[in-house]
Formats: structure tokens, C-alpha cells, sequence
């Protein structure tokens, strides 16, 4: 599992000791702690940095695990880095080389770092572990794999004693597609598929074709498709994917330009799809709606397939899924409804960030640690909630030192009184406990609202969150009243999976509906809970129980109590292109600058016409770059 490079001296943990795990230098940084093979801390660079996607060294997200465990560098047994840099050095060589002269510009502009400091990033990971380790011994910092992390963070930490494990993304070394089959702390590669052949890479030169960031933009694509119908899907299978009945499959490199390093699509993808790519927030026309329906069906597709190959090559019924292609949860929605497989468990951070910790858990399990939470039947990711989180003192001087009115109310009160502002329309900043790891806002900082209201959709969107009108929103439902609402046969704590809304919350369209296309589709209310209901009648579902998160429980509670409705939109706490909050200064800031009513701290609720006239210079929305 792990391709060990030494460097520095072993702390005093010794072999069994805890482990740190480092993603870096590409997209999404993070690190991740874990002792005797439990995930005790994992965050994001980006949420401390305040840059979404960070790619830098997470210095600061470092410091936070071993803050939060009480631990210095010279106690760890080691350092795992998520990706073996030499190695994807060799493949950045070899398709310069093969693409040449074409990736000219982009190599002269390039080699330089990839021949320095990329090239050696574990020594440079090292020199700035130094700086953190107060003039210390450092431990061993070892690389693994980067599909190696990422199937290490898909089983490892799930509930199951063996399983298959498939995992799909853009690029790491190689690897492109991997397919494992997991085994108490064993993960035995079966068969992958190499760059430049990527499903990932096929998602993300759709995504830059209809105008949306890559490595960001792509659950937009996801989102948009619903409006489309796959009329170019094949076309897709005829000219750019080869798929075999296995899955497998091989691209058609003439039209596409990411091979050579400086975009994604040319001139023969134009030529295709009929001119060139969406200007980025242009208006979106039937191409774009279409062009996301049709790649998302071949997706979809050749996931099914991928996945019912690596059930039948290890004889398993229960599947993990990790990588970047993993935050489909329109594919992983079909996986369970077509019972591909039994059981699904997907890494909530399975991107790129998710690495950090899948090599963390892969060096642990490896040098003997046991994976004790499989016998409790639960899996060992706390519900996702790994990071920062803060006291009832330190919100209360936070708040203090602001001089912001607020009310400190025990829980039951709190519940009830937020409960009954949501169903009068209000908005509500939810900040509460430790923050979520992932891309997802699970209850802990997340935006609520009431999901019956036609107008939140909208409103949410434009004027909370100020970002496009047709991304949809996600429910969270207490998970004992799941069924009712969506035809979901189990659960889905991280919110990775989509569901049709049940039958009995459906309304049907009426004439007011006959012949919408595109964005007009978003003014039909599809159900009972419209601001949760995409166009295609389904949603993508978050199940909350009181042992993953009381709180949120018992707030989901008291509005179905009041209601009749167990269910609340939950989108995650930040603006367009800013990352989720992470502070209370940044849940407070968020509050005074959107359309949210009330922000709860804590124990500690705060009412926006209590408080003082918000003043910042300049317009704060420049600061933050479109995503």
C-alpha cells in the first residue's frame, strides 16, 4: 500500500504511534491525524486560508490536528504523504514527450518547478514540517500512492470487514480508475486503467466547455443536467469514449487538449458540439443543458459497469467508492437503485482532501493498527466532523468582545424557538460543534431553511448564497422518516446519494407546465417540499440520526413536530466562491452580509435586527473569486 522514502528520525510513539496525513500541491490541501487507526482530526486547508481550493502546503491545518490531539510532530510515528511525487514526475515527463511539440509553451513554462521542487515535494513537505516542529526530530515522512489513499480512505474507515472498492477521478500518478478488493486492514489492487484515459477528465473538459471552472465547477454540470435531455450522449459513446462491457475504456485523445496542459477542449471538440465553449457566466442555453445531460448519462454508465465488474471480480456485495468521480451522487444514487450492490459506503471527502487521510489510514493499518469500529457496525468517520471546533466561552468572548446582542437558551428552548422561526420563512445560520470535513455542510455549518416554501429555492440562491439560479438544494431528514419522504432504501449520512422524492409527497404539474424547458421548469413545484425538489423530481438526500449529530436531530425534530414536515434545506455556511465558514467570526460575518435572519452560535442565538449596523470598506464581494 505504501512506497516508503524515508526522511528524519521516528518520534518517541514508535511504530503503533499516530499518524499524519498530508494532501498538497494540487487542489483541495488538507491533513488528517489518526491514532491506533481511528480519524481523530482532518480539515481542509482552504477553510483556514479563507481560499477555496487551496493548493499550498496546509501549514494551518496541521497545526489544528496536532492541536486538537494534543500531539507534537516528534511524537508521531510518521508523516504519509497522499501521492508519490517522483513517480507522477515521470508521468508529467512521458506526456510532455509524447504530446510534443504541441505542450511546448506549457513545458517551458513548467519543467522548471516539476524539475525542482515538484519533483522532490516530500523534501520540501519536510523543510516546512521543520518549521512547524519547533527544531525537533521529525518523523518518517513516507508517500503512498495516490489511488492507494484513496481506496485506504474509501475502506478502511467504512463499516464493513471486506468489500469492493472502486475508485474513479481525474488523474494521480497514473492511475485513473482503480478497482481493490478490501479485506480486514489488507487492499489488494486488482486492475486499473492509466492517463490519459480518465472519466474524470471526459467530466471536467465538458465542465470547461459549458463555461464552468474545472476541478470546481463539475456538481454544477451535475446540477444543470436535469434541465437537459442526453441527446448527445451518443455521439459521446461514438466519438470521444470507447466503453467495454467491463467498464473499461479508452478515449479519443484528437479532440480533446488536456493532454497537452494549457485547457481542456479545442477546436474538434467545437466542431462537435456544435461552436465554441460557453463564455463563463454567459447565459445558458439548450446546448449546455443537454451537453450536462449527456455526459452525465455516459457517467453514470460507465460506473454501473465499472462498479458490477469489481462486485463480480471479488464475489462481494457490499462497495466503497472514493476519488474525485465519487461526489456524483447522481451515479451513486443509481448504484442503489438498480441494486448493483447491497451496501454502498462513500467517503465523504472523497476528492483529492480525502487523500490526506486515506494515507494516514493506510500507514497505521500498516505498521498493525486494528479497525476495531467494524465490529460496532458503524463506520470510524465520527459523522465527518473532524475540525475546529469552539467552546460556549469562546463564542460567548467572541460575542463580548463585538458587543453583538445574543441570547444564550439551553437546547430544548433553542431547538423550539428555531424550530418555529424556520416555519415563519426565516433563515437560519446554523454553527454548531465541530466542522464538517468534506465538501458537504451536515448540520454543523450549514444555512437551514423550511423546504415547503416554493420562493426559498430562489431566494436561497440569489440573495443568501448569491450564486446561480438553477443549482438545486439539498434536504436533511431525520432518518427514522426517510422513507416517507424519498425512495431511499437505506441511509445517506453524508449526503452523497440521490433519491426520487416518495410518491405520496409528489404533485402533479399542471397546465402551467406544458412546454418549459430549460430554467423555466424551476417555477413548477414538484412536491411538498419544492425548495428541495430539483426539475427531475429528485433530491440529494442528507439522513440524520441522534447519534451522528443530537443537535441537529433535535432541531429536524422539533420542526416536524410543529410541522408535519421532518425535513430542512441545509446548504453549506459561505457565499459563492468563498469556502465554509470556519469561526464564529466568519459565521457572523456570512450573517451580517446575506439575507440570513437569525445565526446560532452555539447555545447562543442572535436575531439580525439586533444588531449593530454592519460597516466593511469596499464591496467584500470582490474579494471572493467566482468559483
Amino acid at each position: 500500500m505504501g512506497t516508503r522514502t524515508g526522511g528524519g528520525r521516528t518520534g518517541g510513539a514508535g511504530r503503533d504511534g499516530p499518524v499524519l496525513g498530508i494532501s498538497a500541491y494540487y487542489h483541495d490541501s488538507a491533513a488528517a491525524l489518526v491514532s491506533e487507526g481511528v480519524p481523530v482530526a482532518a480539515a481542509q486547508e482552504e477553510r483556514f486560508s479563507r481560499r477555496r481550493h487551496d493548493a499550498g502546503f496546509p501549514a494551518q491545518a496541521v497545526a489544528y490536528c496536532l492541536r486538537e490531539a494534543g500531539l507534537r510532530l516528534d511524537e508521531l510515528a510518521a508523516v504519509a504523504f497522499y501521492e508519490d511525487p517522483a513517480l507522477k514526475f515521470r508521468r508529467v515527463m512521458a506526456t510532455w514527450l509524447a504530446t510534443a511539440p504541441h505542450g511546448f509553451p506549457v513545458f517551458r513554462r513548467a519543467f522548471p518547478q516539476w524539475a525542482g521542487w515538484k519533483r522532490h515535494a516530500l523534501d520540501d513537505v519536510r523543510a516546512r514540517l521543520r518549521v512547524l516542529s519547533g527544531g525537533r526530530p521529525l518523523p518518517p515522512v513516507v508517500a503512498h500512492r495516490h489511488h492507494g489513499s484513496h481506496a485506504a480512505s474509501a475502506f478502511l474507515p467504512s463499516p464493513y470487514p471486506s468489500a469492493a472498492v472502486l475508485c474513479v477521478d481525474g488523474v494521480g500518478e497514473w492511475a485513473t480508475t482503480t478497482l481493490w478488493h478490501g479485506r480486514g486492514t489488507e487492499l489488494v489492487p486488482l486492475a486499473e486503467l492509466r492517463f490519459p484515459h480518465s472519466l474524470g477528465m471526459l467530466y471536467s473538459a465538458f465542465t470547461h466547455f459549458c463555461g464552468f471552472k474545472v476541478d470546481s465547477g463539475e456538481y454544477k454540470l451535475m446540477g444543470l443536467a436535469p434541465y437537459g435531455t442526453p441527446r448527445w450522449a451518443p455521439l459521446i459513446r461514438e466519438r470521444l469514449i470507447n466503453v467495454k462491457t467491463d467498464g473499461s475504456f479508452r478515449l479519443d485523445l484528437r479532440h480533446f487538449a488536456f493532454q497537452y496542459g494549457q485547457t481542456m477542449t479545442g477546436r474538434s471538440f467545437e466542431e462537435l458540439f456544435g461552436g465554441p465553449r460557453r463564455t463563463p457566466e454567459g447565459p445558458l442555453t439548450e446546448r449546455e443543458f443537454d451537453l450536462a445531460a449527456s455526459v452525465q448519462a455516459v457517467t453514470e454508465e460507465v460506473v454501473l459497469r465499472l462498479a458490477r465488474t469489481v462486485l463480480e471480480r471479488t464475489g462481494e456485495r457490499r462497495l466503497c467508492l472514493a476519488g474525485g468521480v465519487a461526489l456524483n451522487c447522481v451515479a451513486n444514487g443509481r448504484l442503489v437503485d438498480e441494486s448493483v450492490c447491497d451496501e454502498l459506503w462513500v467517503q465523504p471527502a472523497a476528492g483529492d482532501a480525502g487523500g490526506a487521510l486515506g494515507s494516514a489510514l493506510a500507514e497505521s493499518h500498516g505498521r498493525g493498527a486494528p479497525r476495531t469500529h467494524v465490529r460496532r457496525g458503524t463506520d470510524a468517520m465520527a459523522g465527518a466532523l473532524l475540525g475546529p471546533g469552539y467552546s460556549a466561552g469562546e463564542v460567548a468572548e467572541f460575542l463580548d468582545r463585538g458587543g453583538y446582542p445574543a441570547v444564550c437558551l439551553p437546547e430544548p428552548e433553542l431547538v423550539e424557538r428555531v424550530a418555529a422561526e424556520l416555519a415563519e420563512g426565516k433563515v437560519v445560520g446554523w454553527f454548531q460543534g465541530r466542522m464538517e470535513f468534506g465538501p458537504r455542510a451536515l448540520g454543523n455549518r450549514s444555512i437551514l431553511a423550511d423546504p415547503r416554501d416554493p420562493g426559498t429555492q430562489s431566494t436561497l440562491n440569489l440573495k443568501t448564497k448569491f450564486r446561480e439560479s438553477f443549482r438545486p438544494f439539498a434536504p436533511a431528514v431525520l432518518a427514522e422518516d426517510a422513507k416517507d419522504w424519498f425512495d431511499l432504501a437505506g441511509e445517506s449520512p453524508y449526503m452523497l446519494l440521490t433519491a426520487r422524492v416518495a410518491a405520496a409527497q409528489r404533485r402533479t404539474c399542471g397546465p402551467e407546465a406544458e412546454g418549459l424547458t430549460g430554467l423555466d421548469l424551476l417555477r413548477v413545484p414538484r412536491s411538498t417540499i419544492p425548495a428541495v425538489t430539483h426539475v427531475d423530481g429528485s433530491a440529494r438526500v442528507q439522513t440524520v440520526t441522534a447519534e451522528r449529530n443530537a443537535r441537529f436531530h433535535a432541531l429536524l425534530t422539533a420542526f416536524r413536530d410543529r410541522t408535519g414536515c421532518p425535513v430542512l434545506v441545509n446548504t453549506s455556511f459561505n457565499v459563492r466562491g468563498e469556502p465554509i465558514v470556519r469561526d464564529p467570526g466568519e459565521a457572523y460575518a456570512c450573517f451580517m452580509r446575506t439575507r440570513i435572519d437569525l445565526l446560532v452560535l452555539g447555545d447562543f442565538l442572535l436575531d439580525k435586527r439586533d444588531q449593530p449596523a454592519w460597516r466593511e470598506e469596499g464591496d467584500w464581494r470582490a474579494a471572493i473569486p467566482m468559483d
